[in-house]
């Protein structure tokens, strides 16, 4: 089966067991345990709150680990292929470009990154939203956290 192409309105990537699994069950099991202690006081049912808000807060921290790795390897491969397309004068400023730049220049085509990278380092393009909002030609990212 083909997989849908991707565009800067399409390309928000949900994770279905961690945003419709794991984080409901866990946010109404923090939701339960407040209500039960609320019903009546027990150093068990504080304890109980406690471990649910350890098991939400644990789940987020798996969840930013994740995500600031990618955002490592992103890095790192972003700043291989610009050394690969740009001309040695944006070759020497790669070190300018900031984490979000690099995150939304891996959906840019390899023929429109040194324009992109130009209006990066000029202020043009502040963020990564503004970075992939100025993308013409969308390369598709299938394998993110």
């Amino acid at each position: 089966m083909a997989q849908k192409s991707q565009s800067y309105e399409h390309h928000t990537r949900w994770y279905p067991i961690w945003h419709f699994v794991a984080f409901p069950i866990l946010a109404i099991h923090v939701i339960v345990t407040l209500v039960v202690l609320l019903q009546g006081f027990s150093w068990w049912n504080v304890w109980m709150v406690l471990v649910a808000m350890a098991l939400v807060l644990g789940l987020f921290a798996s969840r930013a680990m994740a995500l600031t790795n990618q955002d490592r390897i992103i890095r790192l491969e972003q700043r291989v292929r610009l050394e690969r397309l740009l001309p040695p004068p944006l070759q020497a400023r790669i070190p300018e470009l900031k984490l979000g730049h690099l995150v939304a220049l891996r959906f840019a085509a390899d023929d429109e990154v040194a324009g992109l990278v130009e209006r990066c380092l000029s202020g043009d393009l502040p963020d990564r939203n503004a970075v992939k909002q100025a993308i013409r030609d969308w390369q598709a990212d299938w394998h993110r956290v």
